[in-house]
């Protein structure tokens, strides 16, 4: 006993699939990162064949002032002592904010000594 014909076969909906697929999307644009890593091959690094041989040059920026190696002094002082550990204006320096130094006093310091000629500065944490 039949009743009629057969009913038709709905096709499925393709709309929850693409919601999917722009959520999927939206969530990988928004958790990607767009900036470049940048690897920098420092002469101190554990990575290096031959060791790093000369005077450490670690500036601490500090809100109020800085210190070379551990010894606080004020900029003036600073570039020339620096200036005695330096081979030539391409030695690296390492440049760490500390105690809560805001970015503009780090900004200030690495354009002191920028401007002071010395042209290898790494910041680090």
């Amino acid at each position: 006993m039949r009743l009629g014909p057969p009913p038709s076969r709905r096709k499925p909906s393709l709309t929850p699939m693409i919601d999917v697929v722009f959520l999927l999307l939206v969530f990988f644009m928004l958790a990607a990162r767009f900036g470049h890593d940048v690897e920098i091959d420092l002469p101190l690094s554990a990575a290096s064949t031959t060791p790093y041989q000369g005077p450490p040059r670690l500036v601490d920026v500090l809100p109020d002032t800085q210190r070379l190696n551990g010894i606080a002094m004020k900029m003036d002082a600073l570039l020339p002592e620096l200036g005695a550990l330096m081979v030539s204006n391409r030695d690296t320096i390492l440049l760490r904010a500390r105690d809560g130094a805001d970015l503009q006093r780090l900004v200030d310091v690495l354009t002191r000594l920028a401007d002071a000629g010395y042209e290898t500065l790494v910041l680090v944490e």
